[in-house]
């Protein structure tokens, strides 16, 4: 059954470093409710009760926007192999934008992968554990290499003019853009 910690004990740690994929949730009142998956080795534990994750430009920017009006957010990682586990985290998220102070710093933790447009640090309230018997056991193949080769292959400052009018998140809530896009050496 579910079982609640304060932070991440180092179980938690080799858990969260095994699993392939994690998932993103976030809410404001009035929206909808933004659920997505991640994956590309964007994930790290900074301390017991700190994590982050690199965010690559996509198909929205849901999460910021959330964050910005309500704080909340919630990690879920899933093991799709033995033993089933299922860990969420649950805590208040901020994000720093790609050419924020601290950007730089924060992006280090990170393999060098194109198309970077913030990262989001969760300070962590609580963890959960559950028993996860009910997700199917499944192989990863391998990870999709399709949106790190588009951003690869854009110009920076064509992406930068492009993205530039995206300040509203599909709810209407207002996005800061990254005015700068990192230099990246494959």
């Amino acid at each position: 059954m579910a079982e609640f910690f304060p932070d991440l004990t180092n179980d938690h740690r080799a858990f969260i470093a095994r699993q392939p994929v994690f998932f993103v949730a976030t809410a404001a009142a009035g929206g909808r409710i933004n659920l997505s998956p991640k994956g590309m080795d964007t994930f790290r534990v900074l301390g017991a009760d700190t994590v982050a994750y690199l965010d690559l430009g996509g198909s929205g920017n849901e999460t910021q926007a959330h964050l910005a009006v309500d704080g909340r957010i919630t990690i879920m990682f899933c093991a799709f192999d033995n033993p089933a586990l299922i860990l969420r985290i649950y805590g208040r998220g901020r994000f720093v934008v790609a050419g924020d102070a601290g950007y730089a710093d924060l992006a280090a933790h990170f393999p060098p992968l194109p198309g970077q447009r913030q990262v989001f640090v969760i300070a962590v309230e609580s963890v959960q554990t559950s028993c996860g018997w009910g997700v199917p056991r499944m192989t990863l193949e391998a990870e999709r290499q399709t949106l790190v080769k588009y951003h690869a292959q854009q110009d920076p400052a064509a992406r930068l003019e492009r993205i530039a009018g995206r300040t509203r998140s599909i709810d209407g809530l207002p996005v800061r853009v990254q005015t700068e896009i990192p230099a990246v050496k494959p």
